[in-house]
C-alpha cells in the first residue's frame, strides 16, 4: 500500500517550507512523484510576500531535486475555472495548510476547503505555523461508523500500515448484544496487518466530541489525526461545520481527512 502521486499546495507564506518538507518526506517514503502547485493569488506578489511568492517554483524544484524525487511544478490559472484547476484529480494525496487570517487574499480562496469538497482526494491539513518534525508515527483515528470516517480510514491505510502506534478514539460507540462497533473496526484493521489500541469514550454530556478527543489518553504523543466528515444537514456544513470544522481549525496536530 502506498501513495504514488502526491500533490502539495505552494505559496509565499511562512508555512510553505514545513509543508514542502513533509510532502518531500512522504514522497520519499512512498517512492512517489511529487507535484507542486502554486496557488498564490495576484495579491501575493505585492508587499512583504512578494519575494517569497516569486521564489515558490525555484524553491520547490531545488528541494525536490536535492531529494532525488520525480517532480513537476504547476501554476494555477488565477483568472479562469476549468478542469485543470489545482491539478488535484490526478493525485493520490493532497497536502495543505489550514486557513489562516494572515494568508487571506494572498492564497486562492478554494484552498483547502473547496478543493477537498470537489476533488474526491484525501488531504493532510497542517496547522498554521506548523514546524517541520516527524509525523505519522503515532496516529489516532477519530472514528464513527459513518461513510465519511470509513472513507478516511481506507484512504489512510498506507499511513496506518507504517505507523508505530495506531489508536482508535470513538465517542459513545454503538454496540449490540453480539458486536461492538469499535472492536469490528479493529478486526478490520488487523486484516490489513494493523494492530490498534482503542479508547471508547462514553457521552456523559460533560464534554464535546473534540474536548473528549483531546482529553483522551490516546492523544498522548499523537502526531496525526485521521478523520472523516461528520454528518449534518447541508453538504458544506457536513464537512466544515461542527466537529470537522473544529478539528481542521485546531492548532495542535495535522489532520488526515477524506469525504
Amino acid at each position: 500500500m502506498s501513495y504514488r502521486d502526491i500533490l502539495v499546495f505552494l505559496d509565499g507564506s511562512r508555512d510553505n517550507d514545513a509543508r514542502l518538507d513533509i510532502a518531500i518526506s512522504l514522497a520519499k517514503a512512498h517512492d512517489a512523484k511529487l507535484t507542486g502547485v502554486d496557488v498564490s493569488s495576484a495579491a501575493a506578489f505585492e508587499g512583504e510576500w512578494s519575494e517569497r511568492a516569486r521564489r515558490v517554483g525555484e524553491s520547490f524544484e531545488s528541494k525536490a531535486g536535492a531529494a532525488g524525487l520525480s517532480s513537476r511544478f504547476k501554476i494555477v490559472e488565477r483568472e479562469s475555472a476549468g478542469w485543470k484547476d489545482f491539478y488535484v484529480h490526478y493525485a493520490d494525496l493532497l497536502i495543505a495548510t489550514q486557513p489562516n487570517r494572515q494568508a487571506a487574499g494572498k492564497i486562492l480562496s478554494a484552498i483547502p476547503e473547496d478543493v477537498l469538497i470537489s476533488s474526491g482526494v484525501p488531504m493532510i491539513v497542517l496547522p498554521h505555523r506548523w514546524t517541520s518534525k516527524p509525523i505519522m508515527q503515532n496516529v489516532v483515528i477519530a472514528w464513527s461508523p459513518s461513510s465519511q470516517a470509513t472513507r478516511a480510514v481506507h484512504d489512510a491505510m498506507p499511513i496506518l500500515a507504517q505507523a508505530q502506534r495506531v489508536s482508535v478514539f470513538a465517542f459513545d460507540p454503538p454496540s449490540d448484544r453480539n458486536d461492538a462497533d469499535i472492536k469490528m473496526l479493529c478486526d478490520h484493521l488487523l486484516t490489513h496487518g494493523i494492530t490498534a489500541e482503542t479508547e471508547p469514550w462514553p457521552d456523559t454530556g460533560e464534554l464535546s466530541v473534540i474536548e473528549a478527543l483531546f482529553a483522551s489518553r490516546c492523544m498522548e504523543d499523537a502526531d496525526m489525526i485521521v478523520a472523516g466528515a461528520y454528518s449534518h444537514s447541508r453538504f458544506r456544513e457536513t464537512l466544515f461545520g461542527g466537529v470537522t470544522r473544529d478539528l481542521l481549525r485546531q492548532f495542535s496536530l495535522p489532520v488526515f481527512v477524506s469525504h
